[in-house]
């Protein structure tokens, strides 16, 4: 018959002290996955970027202003904001294209008002509506929306969006995204254009929309 010896109590035995090693590592493993686990559930920056392209205008001399555009027009409102009236969004975004051009030799470009409302409006529009398109759910594309804002003669105009959320810098941001796009840097750099502008809207949930527009008149 073999006898066991029982260890006094107290005693901390080789099995009670592996035991103990192997539960404090099982629970130090288990807050390191909920840790991780959180950590995947906090929401990340996101951005999405889309250009239409230079495109000619149909309209390239001033034309009679029908019912239906008047009324466009007055319901964009008058506001058609300065350089010094732009948010500090829609200034870093102009400056950093303009920096941009100057960099590649380009002339920089003169910033329109009214291509700032206009720009305004769309960003607005796409927040609003839940859209992300250069063309809105009524099926306006970029020129029947400048005629809307009483832009109606120009010979050329281009444009990029984008949105973004999370991000420190939105507005030079979407600049650095767009340079690095070969559609969006095309509108950016076209020699042809001669002045734009931004306009920036800003969602409850924070996500910032930003409409690009270029023109030559």
């Amino acid at each position: 018959m073999k006898f066991i010896k029982e260890p006094p109590r107290g005693t901390i035995t080789a099995h009670t002290l592996t035991r103990s090693v192997v539960l404090t590592l099982l629970f130090i493993a288990s807050l390191t996955f909920c840790q991780t686990a959180a950590a995947q559930n906090i929401l990340r920056p996101v951005a999405r970027l889309i250009t239409d392209p230079v495109s000619e205008a149909k309209y390239s001399r001033p034309r009679k202003v029908s019912d239906s555009d008047s009324s466009a027009v007055a319901a964009a409102g008058a506001v058609t904001p300065s350089l010094d009236e732009a948010t500090e969004i829609e200034r870093r975004a102009f400056e950093k294209t303009n920096q941009a051009r100057s960099q590649n030799g380009l002339t920089v470009f003169a910033w329109d008002p009214q291509l700032c409302r206009m720009a305004r409006a769309h960003s607005e529009n796409m927040a609003r509506g839940g859209f992300f398109s250069h063309q809105t759910p009524e099926g306006l594309e970029i020129k029947a929306r400048a005629r809307q804002s009483g832009i109606l003669h120009f010979r050329v105009i281009g444009e990029n969006i984008a949105y973004n959320k999370g991000y420190d810098d939105p507005g030079g941001f979407a600049v650095e995204r767009w340079l690095i796009s070969s559609a969006h840097r095309a509108n950016m750099l076209y020699i042809g254009f001669q002045a734009s502008a931004i306009g920036s809207y800003v969602a409850a949930d924070g996500t910032v929309y930003l409409t690009q527009v270029f023109i030559a008149r």
